[in-house]
């Protein structure tokens, strides 16, 4: 008898009904899915470099589809820089800057949003792919459906954001800045929640671990924004020691805006303080979890001690860029570690959760 040959089967209701693609697409879906998060972490590590050598607003149009070309002739160039000599950046900070020193500038936010586009068709055309050979399913493929269509929205929060510091001031909008960081940092947690779901089985069934990572999970998120309104109010850049904020615990200044809950968002004293706060409350989290956690269970061993690791890694990156007074390298290793963070404390909720079915189960 001939073998028989195994075909991709139709998209019939009961497989859009169920919950994993199937064991032969599992593993390809995952790392895909794993692919697109190392992505999106290295757009954020751009954006951060763009940010903290001022090239964001270098680029003064949105343009989608068209702007995936960069100035291609002397004329296409003098242009774009005619256009950037046109905004309150130039106008007040870098009145007197060459075509060649806009070119710099001008090549990093290039690249950053080339990358954006960049990570669009490496999600829509794998997406459709795994589509058609029936490696989605329903309860896969609209969450998956929903992060596109987020993707789009960012772009369009970028430009929103760019947008405002090409009218008054020769800066963006902190606070569009940090729902920018929001949504780069939902995708992110996004995809990387999936593909954990389909490349790594093992869990532990410990709920408190997982409540505990939850809230984990959602103070890094909260001190993250925290660390956007920071950079967007350039509040790293004063009170540069450690722990005291120039000789104080929290300096005077930090009250001076009316009505007082403004300080907390656009004081850069208080801002600095709060995300300081934010960083040892996130610390004494993640050592208590660890302390309660470790060595009772070989598959929590390793995401706990990742977690741990990377916390004392970051706050130690934390006070290095503080007294350094931001360089550039510095930060943008910072706002990795953020995310590096992130993973591991979405790694040990995904291993705490609900212990896998037997084996052979469906």
């Amino acid at each position: 008898m001939r073998a028989r040959v195994s075909r991709p089967q139709p998209l019939g209701l009961s497989r859009w009904l169920s919950t994993a693609p199937p064991r032969d697409g599992r593993r390809a879906v995952g790392w895909w899915l794993a692919s697109l998060a190392a992505l999106v972490l290295a757009m954020v590590l751009l954006g951060g470099a763009t940010r903290l050598t001022g090239s964001g607003l270098s680029i003064v149009e949105w343009r989608p589809v068209t702007g995936i070309l960069p100035p291609l002739s002397a004329g296409d160039w003098q242009a774009a820089f005619a256009d950037y000599q046109a905004t309150p950046e130039y106008a007040r900070i870098n009145r007197g800057m060459t075509l060649e020193g806009f070119k710099r500038i001008f090549w990093l936010e290039y690249f950053h949003r080339l990358l954006g586009r960049l990570i669009g068709l490496a999600f829509l055309l794998p997406f459709a792919w795994f589509l058609w050979l029936g490696w989605l399913t329903g309860r896969l493929a609209w969450p998956l459906a929903g992060i596109f269509l987020l993707g789009g929205l960012q772009g369009a929060v970028g430009w929103w954001m760019v947008a405002s510091g090409l009218v008054e001031q020769p800066a963006v909008s902190h606070y569009r800045l940090s729902a920018h960081l929001a949504l780069a940092i939902a995708i992110f947690a996004m995809l990387l929640r999936l593909s954990l779901g389909l490349l790594d089985r093992r869990t532990a069934g410990r709920a408190a671990v997982r409540r505990a990572a939850a809230g984990i999970i959602l103070l890094l998120f909260v001190q993250m924004l925290s660390g956007a309104l920071v950079a967007g109010l350039d509040a790293g850049l004063g009170y540069n020691s450690f722990p005291d904020m120039g000789g104080w615990f929290l300096p005077p200044e930090a009250h001076e805006l009316s009505p007082a809950w403004r300080n907390h968002l656009d004081n850069p004293a208080m801002v600095q303080f709060q995300h300081r706060l934010v960083a040892y409350l996130a610390a004494v989290a993640v050592l208590t979890l660890w302390w309660r956690g470790r060595a009772r269970d070989e598959v929590l061993h390793w995401p706990l001690n990742l977690l741990v690791m990377l916390t004392l890694l970051q706050f130690g990156l934390g006070v290095w860029v503080v007294l350094a007074g931001v360089p550039v390298w510095l930060g943008v290793a910072h706002q990795g570690g953020a995310m590096a963070l992130l993973a591991a404390a979405l790694w040990t909720w995904h291993r705490a959760g609900p212990l896998p079915p037997a084996e052979g189960a469906t």
